[in-house]
């Protein structure tokens, strides 16, 4: 009989992925998820890096994290498809996250990318072409793309059926949530918007999130529970009780992402990215739910084929 491990690569199309080493790189833990992991399973937040490429600056070095070790996270957490996310330590240099988009294959992965305020309309096509669904707005730190770039490339884009996603902490999302209400394309919401704690739910940045996610248009990735965690792991109790209320307000527009290889975190304390997953238990408790996170609300904006 098959081990776990290896009805795991099966599960997702790895099927020519040895033995799993312990542990995957910048992923504590072995073991595979406890959940029942549907078919077309989405991992909708990961980033990749490689020291040959430089970093932009004013952002710090991260250890090489390459296509071949997130394979491996791949097959241990039974994932099929995955989202790569341009980070900042990159700036507006896609060509490393085309690269491992084209190694990991565009029937299965898509990315976001981060892109100059006059981008060409030729680039755009191209990044179209390529796999990109997105542009990334990291308002926490300062970068290319500011909030007032938001509304004219929401309007460029908008026609290509990407969206635009925003990673921002409070005072920046309450500033920026009118403009964010009024985007002409889809709002995906990094890291469950970026909450914070102690006070979770009772927060303006909860209420701000909850209003747009009221209007119809936005999405949040239920991503990075670690993030503004005080009661910590391996529940992270706190996020958890915001990432279950965001599942009841809005369970059609949740995604999930692991944020591999947690470049927020120090090198010697990842998560463990198995228990991460075994959380969408806690916040989204019956299987119809969770599939629509991890399967069916990712195959509508990112435009996934059905997992066969």
């Amino acid at each position: 009989m098959a081990g776990t491990g290896a009805r795991l690569r099966r599960h997702a199309g790895l099927s020519d992925v040895q033995d799993i080493p312990a542990p995957v790189p910048w992923s504590a833990g072995t073991a595979p998820p406890r959940l029942e992991v549907p078919a077309g399973a989405t991992d909708c937040h990961f980033h990749v890096y490689d020291g040959r490429w430089p970093s932009a600056a004013g952002t710090p070095h991260h250890p090489d994290a390459s296509v071949e070790h997130y394979r491996l996270l791949q097959a241990r957490l039974g994932l099929a498809r995955g989202v790569l996310v341009q980070p900042s330590a990159y700036g507006t240099d896609n060509s490393l996250h085309l690269r491992a988009l084209e190694a990991l294959g565009r029937e299965r992965f898509r990315m976001v990318a981060v892109v100059v305020p006059d981008v060409p309309d030729g680039t755009l096509r191209a990044l179209d072409a390529a796999g990109v669904r997105g542009i990334r707005f990291n308002l926490t730190m300062p970068g290319v793309l500011r909030a007032e770039h938001l509304v004219p490339l929401a309007r460029r884009v908008a026609p290509l059926g990407w969206h635009c996603q925003v990673n921002a902490s409070e005072p920046t999302l309450l500033a920026a949530a009118p403009l964010l209400a009024s985007l002409p394309c889809p709002l995906v919401l990094d890291h469950m918007g970026q909450v914070p704690q102690p006070g979770g739910t009772a927060t303006p940045a909860f209420q701000a999130v909850r209003r747009l996610l009221d209007a119809g248009r936005t999405w949040v990735k239920l991503s990075g529970a670690y993030l503004r965690s005080r009661s910590g792991a391996p529940g992270y109790a706190d996020a958890g009780a915001v990432a279950a209320a965001l599942v009841r307000a809005a369970p059609e527009r949740m995604l999930w992402g692991t944020d591999w290889p947690h470049p927020t975190q120090r090198t010697d304390a990842k998560p463990d990215d198995a228990t991460l997953l075994d959380l969408l238990a806690d916040w989204a408790a019956d299987p119809a739910t969770r599939r629509r996170v991890l399967v069916e609300n990712p195959s509508r904006l990112y435009g996934f084929p059905p997992p066969g």
